[in-house]
């Protein structure tokens, strides 16, 4: 693993003063690496200023969480640690929530996420007598969450979900191709500053989708990414341009790697900038569109 360049990550307000960096290490990263190689990425970054990490059970089976759980333990004071669950059912997501603090060797986390809600009877599930956020509003009162978010790669979901909950956070895909091609984006994040919801960004530095099957050289990316060092960080840079507290980059290490550059240097791109950003990806077929 060849390291970073010195140079600090800035932080911005997530809530009640709370700052977090504005990239954040997502738990993908670990998949593949040795826990000592875990252990010493999670050091480096930390000495950079990365504060904010994100984990779920679902990456790798439960690999990222047996890996950056004993990585992060020394930090864990340090650090804004944001987890999840998939499950829709308060019993599952009790399941899900009790196995996380266990491999994360914590006892609580800062931000408990609903995961990637996509259906609006996946809304209806959760919401549910027997629903999921039973399960997470008790353990706020517990003291096992401190904030409640979601995430979502549906701009109905989304709003269903900002609709029915005083949640603290939305992590969603705000994305210069899906904004400029596919108008996917921009309803939900008025909707959440409206409702005085922090906005955490998923899906910065996404190019298209893949365009065939099979192998591909970025294996931990379902989507293709944009690997192209200078469209990459324009890219982040759109994203941080808009009114987001963070953003969470690919799982692919060098990925990773020219965000970090990136957000060292972040500077808000300028009006010409960002038209020439538009002009460059204005043929790209988008992750994701408005319905």
């Amino acid at each position: 693993m060849s390291r970073l360049s010195e140079e600090p990550i800035p932080r911005r307000e997530y809530k009640n003063g709370e700052m977090l960096s504005i990239v954040g290490f997502g738990g993908i990263l670990c998949l593949g690496h040795s826990l000592r190689e875990t252990s010493a990425l999670v050091s480096e970054v930390r000495d950079r200023g990365i504060n904010y990490f994100d984990v779920a059970p679902s990456y790798g089976g439960g690999e990222a969480e047996e890996k950056l759980g004993p990585a992060l333990e020394p930090y864990r004071s340090m650090v804004f640690l944001a987890c999840k669950t998939m499950r829709r059912d308060a019993e599952g997501a009790q399941e899900d929530l009790e196995r996380s603090l266990k491999r994360m060797r914590t006892d609580h986390f800062d931000l408990y996420q609903l995961h990637a809600v996509t259906a609006m009877k996946e809304v209806d599930e959760i919401f549910d007598d027997r629903g999921a956020i039973g399960t997470v509003v008790r353990a706020r009162e517990k003291g096992l969450v401190r904030y409640i978010g979601f995430s979502a790669h549906s701009e109905e979901a989304a709003l269903a979900m900002l609709d029915r909950f005083s949640f603290d956070s939305i992590l969603f895909p705000f994305n210069i191709v899906c904004s400029a091609n596919g108008h996917f984006g921009p309803r939900v994040m008025e909707h959440a500053k409206e409702k005085g919801v922090a906005r955490l960004a998923l899906k910065a530095m996404a190019y298209s989708p893949w365009s065939s099957k099979g192998d591909h050289p970025w294996p931990k990316c379902w989507y293709r990414p944009i690997d192209d060092p200078v469209l990459a960080r324009l890219a982040l840079r759109f994203t941080l341009s808009e009114d987001v507290t963070a953003a969470i980059p690919p799982g692919e290490e060098a990925l990773f790697r020219i965000a970090m550059e990136g957000a060292a240097k972040f500077t808000p791109l300028s009006a010409d900038e960002r038209k020439d950003l538009v002009g460059r990806i204005n043929d790209v077929q988008p992750l994701f569109k408005k319905t």
